[in-house]
């Protein structure tokens, strides 16, 4: 029965919709698609001011992408009036890099007390005539979002800045200002002497001793000229280098012909102009006032480097490393002569290089970071004692040195010794195919992602253009790597292994060998040096 009447009930609720929704008068009636859409639209609320994301905004300037243009890939040089050369290579964006390259470092300080290109590198970008205080070059810099730095090395000074490329003109200003009229003030020479001080004590400090190395091995190198002078300041020569010095020798050494003021990022016809107004039209400090007595003026020193080959050796306690459960270490470097970078034997000598590669015991990496190169996989992963072992190639415009530094406990020197004696030796034996093609692959890969940064860009350019008057493309050096074949390598390591060694020592070296035993290890096809020890029956 109740079953009964909730049909019926249900039944004459759907007779009484039906009737609603087909009733022409009645309020509800059943709605089109169309009906239904137009109900579904209602009207938008504002919530922000900003434009909407569908529709382009307005007042701002079209973009700009960068694409491959053939002109963008070329570097541009111009010879001033003057003698002065300006190259630049334009780039995409709104950043650009700017610099001075000077043909001069340490090489050239051998009528000076050695120790000039250090002082003149903590001078930097310090007050000059046109800006009477330091502040003022900095908030100019930053006002174009820019930073400044200056580099010291043997053969090569430079002054370099990064900033918007809309500030060219007064970046150009600030590096014309710090190279040609530096006021170098009494209290700025002390202040450099402090800092250089303080680095020098901070070098013997420190574990790390591969800056003290560089030095002995060029002086060992290179005995008493050109590239054996030192690039630190002696500590003797603190008190030598004053004022009319520092300007006697910048009035020698910072002239029109050895500098090429080089651009990153910048239209080469902004960069000349600017050029033009601060380098050329303005004079250098030492031309408008008298800085400096009347000496007798040696002039720049034009010797060519001459390759010696010798030792040099410090006996003394190396810095151990904070808590880091480390042994002291004795460290030795061991170089023989290279080539220049205008040799025909450069390219070769360079993936010889990559080849031997090397690093620290603790490195960890794959085949990009040299795991798999000759010092990894034929020192540091055999003899447990060898804390480090690392390749050095070194090369200038007359001359080069290829090293190999290395380091282990006192008690290790004579066996570290042998063990790279022994791999010099080995440089020109059998080259397999897969090594081979590893250090070509990593060396152009290498240069092509240095070459991705303005600044390395910058100072290939400035380098190329000041050595040779044109810079050769990154396309050239990638095919010049390809060539490269067993034959090369073999050739330009017979070519090393001809000259005398150069040896630098530092640490505890009671069981370090002599330079002749070191000269027989190499001689030795087999780089086995002269075991030097009396024969004992109880052994």
């Amino acid at each position: 029965m109740a079953l009964q009447a909730s049909k019926n009930l249900t039944s004459s609720i759907f007779q009484s919709k039906n009737t609603i929704w087909k009733g022409p008068n009645h309020l509800l009636r059943r709605c089109t698609s169309t009906e239904w859409s137009n109900l579904t639209e209602r009207p938008k609320k504002k919530v922000t001011d900003m434009p909407p994301m569908s529709e382009p905004v307005r007042g701002l300037p079209k973009a700009i992408y960068a694409n491959f243009r053939e002109e963008n890939q070329h570097t541009k040089v111009t010879i001033m009036p003057n003698g002065l050369r300006v190259a630049s290579e334009n780039r995409f964006g709104e950043f650009c890099t700017v610099g001075v390259v000077i043909d001069s470092g340490s090489r050239y300080e051998v009528a000076y007390p050695s120790g000039i290109s250090h002082f003149l590198e903590k001078l930097a970008f310090n007050s000059t005539k046109h800006y009477p205080d330091r502040d003022e070059i900095i908030n100019k810099l930053e006002k174009h979002g820019g930073i400044c730095d200056s580099q010291a090395s043997r053969d090569t000074f430079i002054y370099a800045a990064s900033a918007y490329t809309t500030g060219l003109n007064d970046v150009i200003q600030l590096l014309a200002e710090a190279t040609l009229r530096p006021q170098i003030t009494p209290e700025e020479v002390d202040g450099a002497k402090q800092a250089i001080h303080f680095e020098l004590e901070t070098l013997h400090m420190r574990p790390e001793q591969e800056t003290i190395l560089m030095d002995m091995i060029h002086a060992a190198a290179y005995r008493d000229n050109t590239l054996g002078l030192p690039k630190l300041c002696p500590s003797k020569n603190l008190d030598k280098i004053d004022r009319e010095m520092l300007f006697l020798y910048l009035s020698q050494h910072y002239t029109p012909q050895r500098m090429v003021v080089a651009g990153v990022g910048v239209e080469h016809e902004r960069l000349v102009e600017a050029v033009q107004k601060y380098f050329v039209d303005s004079k250098p400090l030492w031309e408008m006032e008298q800085l400096f007595g009347k000496k007798n003026i040696s002039g720049v020193d034009k010797s060519v480097a001459q390759y010696t080959g010798g030792i040099e050796q410090e006996e003394c306690d190396i810095p151990q490393f904070a808590s880091a459960g480390l042994p002291v270490l004795s460290h030795i470097m061991i170089g023989l002569e290279g080539c220049s970078h205008q040799d025909s034997d450069f390219i070769a000598m360079c993936v010889l290089n990559m080849m031997m590669g090397g690093g620290g015991s603790f490195s960890a990496g794959g085949p990009g970071k040299g795991m798999y190169t000759r010092l990894y996989t034929n020192v540091l992963n055999r003899y447990h004692w060898m804390y480090s072992a690392t390749a050095y190639n070194h090369a200038y415009n007359d001359t080069g040195l290829f090293c190999i530094h290395a380091s282990a406990p006192p008690n290790y020197v004579r066996d570290m010794v042998e063990v790279i004696v022994k791999e010099l030796v080995n440089m020109a034996s059998s080259i397999g195919d897969q090594e081979l093609r590893r250090a070509k692959t990593q060396l152009q890969s290498m240069l092509l992602m240095n070459l991705e940064s303005r600044p390395v860009m910058f100072e290939d350019i400035g380098r190329q253009v000041l050595a040779t008057a044109h810079r050769k493309r990154p396309e050239y050096f990638i095919k010049e790597i390809e060539k490269i074949t067993k034959d090369d390598i073999v050739q330009v390591a017979k070519r090393l292994l001809m000259s005398q060694p150069s040896v630098a020592a530092r640490g505890d070296l009671r069981k370090m060998p002599s330079l002749e035993y070191i000269q027989a290890g190499l001689i030795d096809t087999e780089g086995k040096m002269p075991s030097g020890r009396k024969l004992s029956l109880w052994r």
